[in-house]
């Protein structure tokens, strides 16, 4: 029987730490693949004394034996992916790029500032790193793929009759149609880097499931920022769900193999939306200081808050979790008291499922005792009481095992169960 692909997914509305669990398992698999978003998502990985900032290469290339492609479902940005490259020796031969990814170009970024502006406070609060237009280009069919930089000048000529066909509407919103002889430069220089990486992916995954390799499915952002299944209008614009990575890398549902759900221990948010267990007071302060919550590709502040159990189980639900990951545990370490929330308050009714509209929902808390010294545990047995009693509770509530316990930031503080 042919292996399937394991799978990793956030289970919150992104920022779980997904970058630290893809690092610890892409030790084991020899290929890691990412199937959506774009680089409005950041992973911080910590080995040793170095930290690593990723946006659009896979977590696995801290594996010097693992592949790493990048799906047709990302929407990639040239220009921000050559600077991460720099943070690494020559990766040919342990990097490749779907020539059906869609390009984001600097215009899609200007597109999505102005549209925010134009929102004023109704704005979503997205990164405006021109996720949104480039998806939206592509379900329009006007956008462009990546092995289109095959052929520079005949890209330039199309982005250029785009812009003709859409000129009052970019007029209006202030974008300017690009210089064509700064925009062919540009697209050749991206051509020189880029090329040897391009390549069919889909067929070399399927290559290698047919060979028996292990293969690791990467996602990003979250479950609850998905574009049909999170709070809409406040979400991303791909699939983060796990049926995402058939689309994102042209797998059947019959390819996915074991699906691990990253969620940290309390919450977090970054941009605008309903958010029904936020703490807008010291706690919650008290939760970004501690975890650091602070965004890896924009640095801006997250909203902080308590663990949401009913959008977990949905999420798990929704996913075909089979063990949750749980991180940052050692950030609630000193906490006299640590709530979760167990169900929702809306129009007076309790509810225990995600409405259509989380807006006017108001958080249940149910309430645990703190702990102290969590932080650096390597075995359940090693955890402070009060946090062994907190993640079998999870465990119940979400109706999915903990098989994974994150301790720090540090590759080697992980609890496996």
């Amino acid at each position: 029987m042919k292996r399937q692909a394991n799978l990793i997914v956030g289970l919150q509305w992104g920022d779980e730490g997904k970058g630290k669990i893809v690092d610890h398992m892409a030790q084991t698999h020899d290929y890691v693949c990412r199937f959506a978003g774009g680089h409005n998502a950041g992973h911080t990985i910590v080995v040793g004394d170095k930290t690593y900032a990723l946006h659009l290469i896979p977590s696995g290339v801290l594996n010097p034996k693992a592949i790493n492609i990048v799906g047709n479902g990302v929407v990639f940005s040239p220009s921000d992916f050559i600077k991460e490259m720099e943070q690494f020796d020559n990766l040919e031969g342990r990097l490749y790029l779907s020539d059906k990814a869609q390009l984001l170009l600097s215009y899609h970024s200007k597109i999505d500032q102005a549209r925010e502006r134009m929102k004023g406070d109704k704005a979503i609060g997205t990164t405006g790193k021109g996720i949104g237009p480039a998806y939206g280009d592509k379900v329009a069919r006007v956008g462009h793929r990546l092995g289109e930089l095959h052929n520079p000048q005949k890209l330039t000529k199309k982005i250029l009759e785009y812009f003709k066909m859409n000129s009052a509407i970019f007029d209006v919103m202030g974008v300017d149609t690009p210089n064509e002889d700064e925009l062919l430069s540009e697209l050749i220089e991206y051509k020189e880097v880029l090329e040897p990486y391009i390549t069919d992916t889909t067929l070399l995954v399927w290559k290698a499931l047919d060979e028996g390799k292990k293969v690791l499915l990467e996602g990003a952002q979250g479950t609850m920022l998905d574009i049909d299944h999170g709070t809409y209008p406040y979400v991303t614009s791909s699939t983060t769900v796990s049926a995402g990575a058939c689309s994102g890398l042209g797998l059947n549902p019959k390819d996915i193999g074991a699906v691990t759900g990253i969620a940290k221990a309390y919450c977090t948010r970054v941009g605008n939306g309903p958010f029904p267990s936020e703490d807008l007071g010291e706690d919650g302060e008290r939760l970004r200081k501690s975890g650091h919550e602070y965004g890896t590709t924009t640095g801006r502040p997250r909203r902080c808050g308590w663990f949401d159990a009913v959008a977990m189980r949905h999420a798990v639900r929704i996913n075909g979790v089979e063990q949750v990951a749980l991180m940052k545990l050692d950030v609630l370490d000193g906490f006299k008291e640590i709530k979760v929330c167990v169900a929702y308050e809306v129009e007076g009714n309790r509810i225990d499922y995600v409405p259509y509209d989380l807006e006017d929902a108001t958080a249940i808390y149910e309430i645990f005792d703190g702990w102290e010294n969590s932080c650096g545990a390597r075995s359940f047995e090693e955890l402070p009481k009060n946090a062994q009693e907190y993640i079998l509770s999870l465990e119940k509530m979400i109706n999915c095992p903990i098989g994974i316990i994150s301790t720090s930031p540090e590759r080697e503080d992980t609890i496996i169960r």
